[in-house]
């Protein structure tokens, strides 16, 4: 991949947009993130610009989305795609409890372990390690041991191991599968995609969006599939607000 910063965006492209780490800075814990004041007018004029074709693709369920975005209310996808939400407001949702002993176990984990914090989802559920990265190790082994104990668990679930964090989610969705859903929707059909993201929970979102002739963008560090880079959410919040300027 290359460290390029990408092109400005044009009118005719669908763009997609990470939360945590791509507009918004990761936080201690994720009750903690602040959303720059850049952001709400940033995504009020892009949404405009783009004739609506602009979604907030994320592993927060989109009611916390929607709290930290209001009053906005933009296409969505929560949960690394177990639900989203279209221009129109359409909600399609896949949710599924998580077994319940892999639960208790990273339930009992953050118990056990002061700084570590157990985050359930509708679809899943999270557990941070931010202020414990020395327990990394105790929690992937730990985690991983209960999600093979569980009889076919491993063909449903799967651990995504994200920005110190641990996520469990269905093998079923993803942010590209939640991408190509939106796609073929109005006001996204027959627009290249743009996929910007942080993490390796990105990836298939970025992905999805070159397979459709797009590009994607990864924020800060680390391996990636995308075409061009941005240093961190200050990068993001300075591209896209030269793009709306534009």
């Amino acid at each position: 991949m290359t460290s390029t910063e990408p092109p400005l965006l044009s009118a005719s492209l669908a763009l997609f947009l990470d939360f945590d780490g791509t507009l918004a800075p990761l936080a201690p814990r994720p009750q903690d993130v602040r959303v720059p004041v850049w952001v709400r007018p940033a995504l009020t004029t892009l949404s405009q610009r783009l004739q609506g074709a602009l979604a907030i693709v994320s592993g927060r369920p989109i009611a916390q989305l929607d709290g930290f975005l209001a009053p906005l209310r933009l296409a969505a996808a929560g949960a690394h795609g177990a639900e989203w939400r279209d221009a129109a407001g359409r909600v399609e949702q896949r949710h599924h409890a998580p077994p319940a002993a892999v639960a208790d176990c990273a339930r009992a984990l953050a118990v056990a372990h002061a700084g570590l914090i157990f985050e359930p989802k509708a679809s899943g559920l999270s557990l941070h390690y931010r202020a414990r990265p020395e327990l990394e190790a105790l929690c992937r082994d730990t985690l991983t041991a209960a999600l093979v104990a569980v009889p076919g668990a491993g063909a449903t679930w799967e651990w995504l191991h994200g920005h110190l964090v641990f996520e469990l989610k269905q093998r079923a969705v993803s942010k590209g599968l939640a991408v190509q859903a939106l796609l073929a929707r109005s006001p996204f059909a027959g627009r290249p995609p743009v996929f910007v993201g942080d993490d390796v929970t990105d990836e298939d979102g970025i992905r999805a969006a070159q397979a459709a002739g797009g590009f994607g963008v990864r924020v800060g560090p680390g391996r990636s599939l995308a075409r061009y880079r941005l240093a961190d959410t200050d990068a993001v919040g300075a591209w896209l607000t030269r793009t709306h300027h534009a």
